[in-house]
């Protein structure tokens, strides 16, 4: 990986055109023209740090912004009020304690209360502008991989501290609170171990790690990774006092419909600057004026400097209402005064996206609502089938070849559910002492509760706190109603996917819905051997048999906050079965079966039992890793060969 310092050149003449095809391995030039510094080259023997540092920010700064000032005064004062509390004392229901949860802790539960570090003061962003170019293969996994664990780290904070104040306020232990903001406290606490990325360096264009088309369901998030540096301004830039030309320089937009005089068309968006609005009724009240972001922008567009544009769009599956998508590299070739709607000044900036570029998630977005309700009209060419799993799935599973003649989908039998041997299920391992007796939903204390270590794996919304050796779900022997919260991958596929053809995976699985980190996204299916089966097929037929226990245990990755709990532990209750069954996918298979082999996968295998109490026997439920968008390709780590992961997946 290089990275090469983005100095600003000379404005370049009113006539001279703007190339919109950026070369992004081109160093900008600056006036006058010094000698020119040597590329900055991080070798990746040693890697990089696993995650780059957050310099600390001057609370008495006069360049930070009303945006910062106030996010990092709101983390003052959870992090004061979290100091003053006494950990080890009985908590009343008016505690304000930052996670307010007294009682002792089980041994799968997160204690977000322990060694947190002193508080620091911070400083402002770094304003050493640099474009980073010339990743291999190999740098692009490595900061996918930085990307993620970061992004998991952020999740899992948000998820925990959710959690525990839901589950504290259950108890009584403290008062219900709207609106709380677990993800600006998961961001103050990932701050305080210098996790936020790209604080160091100001990056110009494409941020290392991340893809367009990467969604995001907070504001927050985008800050943690550098992708937008703003809590709630719609531009983000180098102040004037900090560029080294001394004026200001953009580096990324948010769309999100906020701008009622905005025009936005996709690779064609007219955007508007900020500034002269009524923060109650969103309608502009002053004339706009030409200075701060507004000026950055004109700024950008006289040194023809990329803009990374975000779009947020209203969404039923976010809990907050909306997602935000990465959309790629825009120039802004044109500005000017306009009269607004509301018959103010506004100033507005013609932006074009750069050729060359992926598709942006908005646009798959759409396109997989599309395919959802009437596929063979967005496609008229390509689908062998509606629907593979021919109705056995809640929902339909699309099968989509466009490259050459290949049907081999069609020819295996579809297996919603495995089929385990009968000695392994039945008798002593039927009912496994018998299930919960709750007589609604399950609350902590009960049976199946206590098989988990004493709490249960999933949240309120059905997403896997963290991954486990084992997950023991409520099942047909409880009295619990099917509307339990501990039941959830058992219910099967929710949702919606297609099954197509790559050159380059062979058959693979893609999404049409958004699938949030740690929600259950399909099961592993086939017929079950057991080991002696195993091997007399294997001796007989050679036949294709995928091994549970060759799967690397990537559910250790799923709700690891090692980085801010230095005394994180992985969670070793229930106990890591002992499993050496087999399943056979040569004659009946799932959707699963066609996920694609990864050594950075995005979803991973989670063992569960719920219909019977074999530890031995579990199921093979896939979660996801990451949040991941619509149309992208699902991957899984199998842990195998080249040549068996090959005849899996039919390449």
């Amino acid at each position: 990986m290089t990275t090469t310092p983005a100095p600003l050149p000379p404005p370049p003449h009113p006539s001279s055109s703007i190339d919109l095809n950026l070369n992004l391995d081109l160093d900008l030039v600056t006036p006058p023209k010094p000698p020119k510094p040597e590329p900055l080259h991080y070798p990746l023997s040693p890697p990089p740090p696993p995650l780059q540092s957050l310099p600390p920010l001057n609370a008495t700064s006069t360049t930070s912004t009303p945006d910062e000032e106030a996010l990092f005064a709101e983390y003052f004062r959870l992090a004061s009020l979290y100091l003053s509390s006494n950990p080890n004392s009985s908590s009343s229901s008016s505690s304000q304690a930052l996670i307010p949860f007294p009682f002792p802790p089980s041994p799968s539960s997160l204690n977000l209360q322990t060694q947190q570090p002193p508080i620091k003061k911070r400083k402002p962003r770094s304003s050493d502008m640099v474009r980073v170019s010339s990743l291999t293969v190999r740098d692009q996994i490595y900061f996918r991989d930085q990307v993620r664990r970061a992004r998991i780290t952020f999740e899992s904070l948000r998820l925990q501290i959710t959690h525990n104040q839901l589950k504290a306020e259950m108890l009584g232990l403290v008062e219900h609170q709207k609106n709380t903001r677990s993800d600006l406290k998961a961001s103050a606490l990932m701050a305080d171990r210098e996790l936020w990325m790209n604080r160091d360096k100001r990056i110009i264009g494409s941020i290392p790690g991340i893809s367009i088309g990467d969604c995001f369901f907070f504001r927050m998030e985008l800050c943690v990774l550098g992708l937008h540096g703003q809590v709630q301004a719609g531009i983000d830039y180098v102040r004037a006092g900090q560029s080294a030309s001394g004026e200001p320089v953009a580096t990324s937009i948010i769309v999100s419909g906020g701008y009622e005089d905005d025009d936005d068309k996709g690779d064609v968006l007219i955007y508007t600057g900020h500034g002269g609005r009524d923060p109650n009724l969103h309608k502009h009240c002053v004339d706009q004026k030409l200075e701060g972001g507004n000026l950055a922008l004109e700024r950008s567009m006289a040194y023809g400097i990329e803009i990374r544009v975000i779009r947020g769009i209203r969404t039923r599956n976010s809990i907050v209402g909306k997602v935000y998508f990465y959309d790629g590299l825009y120039k802004v070739v044109d500005y000017w005064l306009d009269k607004g709607k509301s018959g103010f000044g506004v100033y507005k900036y013609k932006m074009l996206r750069i050729e060359g570029q992926e598709e942006m998630g908005t646009v798959n977005c759409r396109m997989a609502e599309n395919l959802k309700v009437n596929p063979l009209g967005v496609r008229p060419v390509g689908y062998l089938s509606v629907d593979l799993s021919m109705g056995r799935e809640a929902v339909n599973i699309l099968l989509f070849n466009d490259i050459d003649d290949d049907r081999d989908p069609l020819h295996f039998e579809y297996l919603p559910r495995p089929i385990f041997p009968a000695s392994a299920v039945q008798g002593k391992f039927a009912n496994g002492g018998g299930g919960c007796e709750c007589t609604g939903n399950c609350t902590i204390g009960c049976a199946c509760a206590e098989r988990n270590g004493g709490e249960f794996a999933y949240d309120a919304g059905g997403t896997l706190l963290r991954g486990k050796p084992l997950v023991y779900e409520c099942g047909p022997y409880c009295n619990c109603p099917v509307t339990c919260p501990n039941r959830v991958s058992q219910k099967g596929l929710r949702t919606h996917l297609e099954v197509f053809r790559s050159r380059e995976t062979g058959w693979g699985v893609r999404s049409l819905d958004l699938i949030r980190a740690g929600t259950f996204v399909c099961e592993f299916s086939g017929i079950v051997l057991t080991k002696q089966q195993s091997e007399i097929v294997v001796a007989n037929s050679g036949e294709c048999l995928v091994y549970p226990n060759q799967l690397p245990p990537r559910w250790i990755d799923w709700g690891d906050i090692s980085d801010v709990l230095p005394d994180y532990t992985v969670a070793d209750f229930p106990p890591q079965p002992d499993i050496n069954f087999s399943i056979d996918v040569s004659r009946a298979r799932n959707v699963a079966c066609y996920l694609s082999h990864s050594c950075s996968p995005n979803v991973f295998v989670q063992f569960v039992l719920y219909d019977h109490y074999n530890p031995g026997y579990p199921h093979l439920m896939v979660f996801a890793m990451e949040n991941i968008p619509p149309m992208r390709e699902l991957s899984i780590d199998y842990g195998m060969v080249e040549e068996v992961v090959g005849k899996l997946t039919n390449e």
